[in-house]
Order: C-alpha cells, then structure tokens, then sequence
C-alpha cells in the first residue's frame, strides 16, 4: 500500500491519486470473505456498539457549532433512537428512547432522523415503521424536543405524526427550511406521493388536522418497481440561479425534480426525470451537487455502481428525460454501495460491506476513491441471516447512513451489526462550497439564515 502523503486541507484530491492507486487496485482485485481496516487517509475518532445485528439503521448531525449531538435511529426491539454526544471528541452515548412496548410492534421501527430549529428551539424527528398486526401502524414519526441537551432529563416527545390513510409509517425523511419560511418535513409512505407537514404547526401544538400541508406526486411511467409505493428517498435544496425550492425524488420509476416553491398553495411541478436508464427501475437515493447541475444516485442491487447523471439536458429543456449516465463509481463491483452526502467534490458513502467510502467526483466522468474504512466485521453475503424476520444470503448489511458535519469535516456512520462510527479525512477539515467556487449548499439547513441566494425578504431553507 502506498505511503502517507502530505496533503493541503483544500485539494485533497488530486495528490491522493497516486498515494491510493496501488490501495484501491488491491481493495478491487484481492478476494476477500472478511474485509477488514482502511486507507491511510481514515481515522477513526470512536466505535460505540449500539445494539447487534440489525439494530441500527440511519443517522444525523447537528450543524450548530455549539450542539455537538448526533442521532441514531434504532430498529426492532429497540425502536426509537439514541444520541451520541460528540463534544470535545470525546465520543459518549448519553439518551436512549424507545416505543412502549416495543415487543407488540411488528415492522422495523426506527428507520430514519432529522433534527431541526422552531422559533429558537430544537427539535430531532425519528421516523418509524410498524406493521399492521400491532399497534401504531399509523404513526409515521415521533418528534423530540431536545433543546436542553445536554440535559437529558429535558428530552421528552412532544408529538405523533401519523398517516392513517397509508398504514406502516415513514420509511425516510427530509426536514427543509422552505424559501417562504416554514419549516417542512417531507416523508415517504406507502403511497405514490411524499408527505409534506408544516413542523412548525406540529410543535405548536396547533390542530392535527392542520399539519398535513401538500403532497408531491410520483409520476407514473414504464419500469414501475417498487408496487404502491412511490419515494423511497429524496432531498430538497434550494437553487439561487432560478430561486426555486427543488424536489429530487427516487423512486418508482426513476428520479424525478420537481418544483415545490409554492407548496400547499399549488400543485408541485415537475421539471425533468431521470428514466430509462439501463439497469434502473426504480430509484433509491437522488443527491444533486451543490450547483443543481450533476446528481449522484443509487439504484438499490447487489452489483449496482453509483450513476453519476449531468442534469442539465433536462433543466434546460433540451430532452424530456435523461436517460444515460456520464459517470459511475463502485467500491468493489461485487458488492452495493447505499446512502451517500455530497460536499463537492467529495462523495461520502455508506456502503454497506464496505463501510465508509469517499469518493471525488470534480470530473464526473471519472471519479475516484480517496479513501475508506470497513465498519462492518461481516462475512460477506452473509445479511438478513443473524434474526428471524430476514432469510438468505445477501449484501444488505454493514454501513447504512452517514453524515458529516461541515464546521470541522467531522464523519459520522450508521452501522446495521457495529453499532456507531466516527472518522476524520486527512486534509479534510470542513466543508464551505465557496472553498470550491460552488453555492455554499448541502443538505444540511441554515435554519437561523435561510438558503443562500434566496430574497433577503424571506427566510428560507437551502443549507450550510
């Protein structure tokens, strides 16, 4: 493996080609049952077990420089969530909360989380999926005041989101502060649109029947996977160029881009899909870079590389949809790789067996690896076989979520059997688009500023 290599904390990339070349080459061409280690650009700051096999599934991180917490949604028997305080890089679980009675619920449980700031308070939302043979098969979301951490005694649930017309909760989740102000939380149910609620409304305490605000349809087409359901993921980031609030849907069918300025008062409109694209029947996770013109995407099957797709046929109306990618990337060609954040020109990954990965994408004809770090401890196509409910031999397992807090760069990942991880990129200490001549957006949301580029009139979302 090629040595350790000075690096500038603003071009990480281009000097790490080489010192990975001989790296990466040995990741892809060595067979391995058991994957262990990682790249000498990892560090890993913390390791916290959270549970065993299958007992964890997506994370979150605060942005706030001064509220060092993340949270970990916890599925099965222990459905609900977890916080890990991160001050100081001293690494400490330090809340669990848990349904009543959780060995009457069937389904997974806690599946997906976001926090989010109301009026000065803050607020984590942990989504949650139960069956219909026990109860709460309606109630989509919990949602935590958690404002006096690191006072634990404060945390307390302050709300029930819940979808009783499609039964068996939110698979996942976006909480966006809008161009107009108000903070929404969109959420996948099992029906073919997004759920769009006013947070603001709910931690308010104003009236149920208020909180449910819009809706944002999926649009029906050939390669319909994915049966009655419509998203399973998405993310909404604000464009400065053309001032819209933009929807990027995965899904049945595809991706789609949908503008949802004027959400509640009008239909959502749709501004160009990806669809027909070899290999993808339906769409799983959509990330636009910061600039809205490339998107990175995962189609969610063994073998399946991440497609990097150029957006800006169809914003600018050349095509009706884009139908070919211009890049991909893949870990091991073998294996799957998951969720992922974009804070160009890198690419953290989830990636299941393989742990955390980071990609660059600056051309995105040809990304390439800079680093990883196997989390998972796993025999490979081994998942679904540790607990009852799961049978056969799969890749589904190991690194399920990942963030990274952009202050200082700080790396956080979710694994489904190991529990909580935390990691540091060599020359990578911290994320600001303007670094890299690109709108200073992210998924993560100013909540206090609004988005960049929007009217100085309106508060709004986008995200730093």
């Amino acid at each position: 493996m090629a040595g350790r290599h000075p690096l500038s904390s603003s071009l990480l990339g281009l000097t790490l080609a080489v010192a990975v070349t001989t790296a990466v080459q040995a990741q892809w061409t060595e067979p391995r049952r058991f994957k262990a280690g990682g790249s000498p650009t990892i560090k890993v700051l913390a390791h916290i077990p959270l549970g065993g096999y299958f007992r964890v599934m997506d994370n979150e991180i605060e942005q706030d420089v001064n509220r060092p917490y993340t949270y970990v949604a916890q599925s099965w028997d222990r459905a609900g969530f977890s916080i890990i305080s991160t001050k100081d890089y001293q690494f400490k679980k330090i809340y669990s909360w848990t349904i009543e009675n959780p060995e009457l619920h069937g389904g997974t449980g806690g599946m997906d989380g976001k926090y989010f700031k109301v009026k000065g308070k803050y607020y984590y939302v942990q989504s949650l999926q139960f069956g219909n043979s026990g109860p709460d098969a309606e109630v989509g979301a919990v949602i935590a005041d958690v404002t006096m951490l690191p006072d634990t005694s404060k945390v307390r649930i302050v709300a029930r989101v819940r979808e009783k017309e499609y039964l068996g909760g939110f698979h996942n989740m976006f909480a966006y502060k809008h161009s107009d102000g108000r903070v929404l939380l969109f959420a996948t149910i099992s029906g073919p649109y997004a759920d769009v609620f006013d947070l603001e409304k709910i931690v308010s305490g104003a009236p149920e029947s208020s909180w449910l605000v819009g809706r944002v349809p999926i649009p029906a087409g050939p390669g319909m996977a994915m049966g009655n359901f419509g998203y399973h993921d998405f993310q909404l980031f604000y464009d400065p160029a053309t001032h819209q609030d933009k929807f990027y849907g995965a899904g049945r069918g595809g991706y789609f881009i949908f503008d949802v300025s004027k959400i509640g008062t009008e239909q959502p409109k749709l501004i160009t899909q990806i669809v027909g694209a070899a290999g993808v029947t339906g769409g799983h996770t959509f990330t636009p870079t910061p600039d809205g013109k490339f998107a990175v995407t995962e189609a969610e099957y063994q073998y399946a590389p991440l497609r990097i797709f150029d957006l800006r046929p169809g914003l600018e109306g050349k095509v009706n949809a884009i139908t070919q990618p211009i890049g991909a990337w893949t870990s091991d060609w073998q294996s799957l790789s998951h969720n992922h954040e974009v804070k160009w020109p890198y690419v953290f990954v989830s990636a299941y067996e393989d742990g955390l990965q980071v990609f660059n994408m600056a051309d995105p004809t040809k990304p390439f690896t800079v680093g990883w770090y196997f989390t998972c401890g796993c025999t490979d196509n081994k998942g679904f076989g540790g607990i009852p409910q799961f049978y056969g031999n799969t890749v589904f397992q190991g690194a399920f979520g990942v963030k990274v807090r952009n202050h200082d760069g700080l790396i956080v990942i979710s694994d489904t059997f190991t529990g909580f991880w935390a990691f540091k990129m060599e020359g990578f200490d911290g994320w600001n688009g303007h670094d890299w001549s690109m709108p200073n957006i992210s998924s993560a949301q100013d909540w206090d500023n609004g988005p960049e580029g929007a009217p100085k009139h309106a508060a709004g979302g986008g995200g730093r």
